[in-house]
């Protein structure tokens, strides 16, 4: 399970970013995670929930805006999200596009006191 150590690494930063702010805890978590992005949502947030114990985000609620695949189409320079996963442009059904989002995951913001 790869998501063990993507919440090592979100936990380290929420840790980093609490110290750089003098905070004592992260009360919330907010991540983008891409549907293509590889993540889990549901096992990464089991996982943070089992490993959040003893660090600065001990009672941090963690919150997870799964993105979908937004594209845009270099035929006819528009822009789509994609609703399943037929990797074409909704307006012209090219296949020459380029992905925007959807890939990555991203910590988008904290809450700390």
């Amino acid at each position: 399970m790869h998501e063990y150590s993507i919440v090592q690494a979100l936990i380290t930063s929420c840790e980093e970013n609490a110290t750089a702010n003098n905070a004592q805890k992260v009360t919330k978590v907010f991540i983008k995670v891409g549907v293509m992005s590889g993540v889990e949502p549901e096992l990464l947030k089991t996982a943070f929930d089992t490993f959040k114990y003893d660090t600065v985000c001990e009672e941090a609620e963690l919150n997870i805006n799964v993105q979908a695949v937004v594209i845009l189409c270099n035929s006819c320079e528009k822009e789509s999200t994609l609703k399943k996963n037929e990797y074409c442009c909704s307006f012209c059904q090219s296949i020459d596009i380029k992905i925007l989002d959807g890939e990555e995951m991203y910590l988008m913001s904290l809450e700390l006191e």
